[in-house]
């Protein structure tokens, strides 16, 4: 008897989903660029869709800015199961930590 598989959450992974819901929604540079160099510009884009593969985030694009000419931008967000898979994470990572030595 098999139940449904508990989804991995990598340490990347995990800085995204803190910082996504720390600012709500963030495009693909700007995540790169709160990370404070924990996130590369180059990887960032295949993390972001294999978390939205997973569920863990969801996606839309952003109309281009009109005064300035720019390209639109993908503006990611964390969905409720992207919480809720962090907030165990957190729990279980607390819960196993082990005690210092008295």
């Amino acid at each position: 008897m098999s139940g449904p598989a508990i989804p991995s959450l990598p340490a990347k992974e995990r800085l995204i989903l803190e910082l996504l819901i720390r600012d709500a929604e963030l495009y693909g540079l700007e995540l790169v660029a709160v990370s404070k160099g924990r996130l590369k510009r180059g990887t960032v884009y295949v993390t972001l869709g294999r978390m939205e593969e997973k569920g863990f985030i969801f996606s839309h694009l952003e109309d281009a800015p009109t005064d300035q000419g720019g390209v639109p931008r993908r503006i990611y967000e964390p969905t409720a199961f992207g919480r809720r898979v962090l907030k165990a994470y957190a729990h279980v990572s607390r819960t196993l930590t082990p005690e210092p030595a008295r």
